[in-house]
């Protein structure tokens, strides 16, 4: 008797563990990709997608269906005013393990919706904020990039006046962006003026041309835009006014050849794998921020490309050559704050 209620509380147990096996979900990841602005205008969120694309598609490649990781992206458009809102219904639906994007304003913007949303967690590129628990960043030093960028641009200038067209003004065009590009072509020729001037928005080419056009006027030869979908309203005046850009963000010389005449660019499709990887191994260390920059490989500058070669004097791209040694060798490190 003993045997036979051992054997069916045995089966019993069995059945039940089983069971339970057989009820329980194996929960896959999943990643929201959240594009502050629209893909087509911006290539730098065109990198991001891409490198969580690419970073999902490697990590589900030896996978069986139900533990594939899940990826959604989302345009949020132009429309800064409506970020916040997207980016709470977004979190309001509870689909997605993790949202990344990326953008410098975004830390500050979520920080309401983290605290009503607990248990969501976020990853944002180009961005830098520490103590929260549910928000891992990367931060870009993009002192070198914007130098490099303005360096460029005062040795090429005939007029000794430069200019930056921004989108927008936010925290790193301010501090960062339109005050090492200044530095870089003061230092390259002394004497030289960078003038700043914003559109107001990411898309309108119109106010971009418009802006350039004045920028033509008032002496200015040499032209950084950073201004999104607004840049091909900036090249189509600096063709016609036979101006030159310097390009931020990946290799633009076909956008716009003998125009557009150095390329430096921060490398986000690499960086947004990597963080990715990192995301899906379990091996982001939350709260924290990561810093990377020209030393670390994620900064590139383009000299090797043939339009830069015929387009920019032997003598010019020596000199960029050692600049570039330098800071990617760290014989040269820039400041973290200029002064006034």
């Amino acid at each position: 008797m003993k045997k036979i209620l051992f054997l069916a509380v045995s089966l019993v147990l069995a059945w039940g563990m089983t069971s339970c096996a057989k009820k329980s979900v194996v929960h896959a990841p999943s990643i929201a990709v959240f594009i502050t602005g629209i893909i087509a205008d911006s290539p730098s969120y065109a990198h991001v997608a891409e490198g969580v694309t690419d970073a999902v598609n490697e990590y589900n490649a030896a996978l069986p269906e139900e533990k594939k990781a899940r990826l959604y992206i989302m345009e949020a458009g132009t429309n800064q005013a409506e970020w916040a809102s997207k980016l709470t219904a977004l979190a309001a639906t509870g689909e997605y393990d993790v949202i990344l994007s990326s953008n410098p304003s975004l830390p500050e913007l979520v920080a309401p919706i983290s605290a009503q949303f607990p248990k969501q967690k976020f990853i944002f590129l180009d961005a830098s904020a520490e103590g929260n628990s549910n928000l891992y960043t990367v931060s870009y030093n993009q002192r070198d990039q914007a130098y490099i960028s303005g360096y460029m641009a005062g040795l090429y200038s005939k007029t000794h006046k430069v200019g930056l067209i921004a989108a927008q003004e936010y925290p790193i065009m301010n501090t960062i962006l339109y005050p090492y590009f200044a530095k870089g072509a003061l230092d390259a020729f002394p004497g030289t003026t960078a003038e700043f001037r914003v559109v107001g928005n990411w898309y309108d080419a119109t106010k971009g041309a418009e802006i350039a056009r004045a920028m033509y006027d008032a002496g200015i030869d040499m032209i950084l835009p950073i201004c999104g979908g607004a840049s091909q309203g900036v090249i189509a005046t600096a063709r016609e006014k036979r101006m030159h850009i310097v390009w931020f963000d990946e290799n633009g010389f076909k956008k716009a050849p003998g125009v557009i005449i150095s390329c430096c660019m921060t490398k986000h499709a690499l960086c947004a794998k990597e963080t990715t990887f990192a995301y899906l191994m379990g091996t982001i260390p939350w709260g924290t921020v990561r810093s990377v920059g020209f030393k670390d490989g994620y900064v590139s500058y383009f000299d090797d490309d043939p339009a830069y070669i015929s387009n920019v004097p032997q003598d010019i791209r020596e000199k960029m050559a050692v600049l570039v040694k330098a800071l990617r060798t760290g014989e040269k490190v820039l400041p973290q704050k200029l002064e006034n």
